[in-house]
């Protein structure tokens, strides 16, 4: 009887070894394929952005007040006078030795450095988002499979419709209505109140969570719409197989054939879509940020692209490529915990 257990134990233990080394070695072929991948989108970005014409120092050459001297000594200042490829080089190589993504135009200081300022706010509010988009979405896809073509489904039908017909931007326009005509009920413009510091520590959480109120609406109606009817749609899928007959056929609880049998492989494509969710953080909070003032990446690298700040923009694609990466990835590794039937190296 022990000497059973034992082997048992030693099974047990060769297939977490086993599966552990198989999902390393995935996550380093992975790596090593998103380093390519980084690198070509590097050059494809840095390419298309010097054929934009012109530069950040037309706007200065148009300023009578400033010197052809001051112009050229900003061209050497930043490096516009070489070639493209020689400036592709030296950003390159700065990352690989330093981590160094360069110096912003506009702003005088390090790219990593104003990037770093921004991204709390930026992941503060795309990450509420996500959380009240899928908290709310989800049980209420499984409501409406389970209570199909009944007037509360179709009810949420219509209103998945209309919010899928509304982008983020009539969205935010609509909301800033909202607020003018609430006003002063809902706070529009940046992350806290003027008399943030005096509150205590309760006070400054309570006061942020009320700033992101609207920005977050902004943010979540489209991607509700959108995953309400996915989820719908799959559960539905899934509950017209015939294994899920068999389960009622045995006598199963109905809510033990939903949500142990059925949404369990109803679930996949939402995972799948969860990487993307997390890959579209960066993009997805540039319209919410401009409109409500929130002080993110989404405005700096805009007003780095008006700009033509090169670096700024360069660094903000490979932010954004990396978060496809990476989105993608975990959405793979969290897909083979869901379904074991799924192999990370036939990928």
């Amino acid at each position: 009887m022990t000497k059973a257990i034992s082997q048992q134990k030693f099974s047990f233990l060769s297939f977490l070894q086993k599966f552990k080394g198989n999902t390393a070695l995935y996550i380093y072929k992975r790596i090593l394929q998103a380093i390519l991948t980084l690198f070509l989108a590097s050059v494809l970005s840095f390419a298309i952005i010097q054929l934009a014409p012109g530069d950040y120092l037309d706007t200065l050459r148009q300023n009578p007040q400033i010197s052809s001297e001051t112009i050229r000594d900003l061209e050497q200042r930043f490096g516009l006078d070489q070639p493209a490829f020689v400036q592709y080089w030296y950003w390159l190589v700065g990352i690989i030795t330093r981590l160094d993504f360069g110096t912003s135009f506009v702003y005088s200081r390090s790219v990593i450095d104003l990037i770093l300022e921004r991204v709390p706010a930026t992941l503060l509010l795309t990450f509420a988002s996500i959380f009240f988009t899928w908290a709310i979405a989800i049980p209420l896809g499984i409501f409406g499979a389970v209570r199909q073509n009944q007037p509360l489904d179709r009810f949420l039908r219509v209103l998945s419709y209309l919010g899928q017909g509304f982008p983020s931007l009539i969205t935010a326009l609509i909301l800033l209505f909202v607020a003018q005509a609430t006003s002063p009920l809902f706070p529009v413009g940046g992350m806290t109140s003027i008399n943030h510091n005096e509150f205590s520590l309760f006070g400054r959480i309570l006061d942020i969570g009320w700033h992101m109120i609207l920005p977050t609406i902004a943010l979540s109606v489209t991607g509700f719409a959108g995953l309400q009817r996915i989820t719908r749609g799959e559960l539905l899928d899934v509950l017209r197989q015939d294994y899920v007959q068999t389960a009622r056929a045995k006598g199963l609880p109905e809510n033990r054939v939903i949500y142990v049998h059925a949404l369990r492989n109803a679930v996949n494509p939402l995972i799948t879509l969860l990487g993307f969710e997390f890959a579209n953080l960066l993009s997805g909070a540039f319209i919410a940020e401009f409109f409500f003032n929130w002080p993110g990446l989404g405005r700096l690298i805009l007003q780095a692209v008006l700009a033509q700040d090169l670096y700024l923009v360069m660094a903000s694609l490979m932010i954004g490529a990396l978060m496809l990466i990476v989105g993608n990835l975990l959405a793979d590794l969290l897909l083979q915990q869901v379904d074991p039937r799924i192999k990370l190296g036939n990928d």
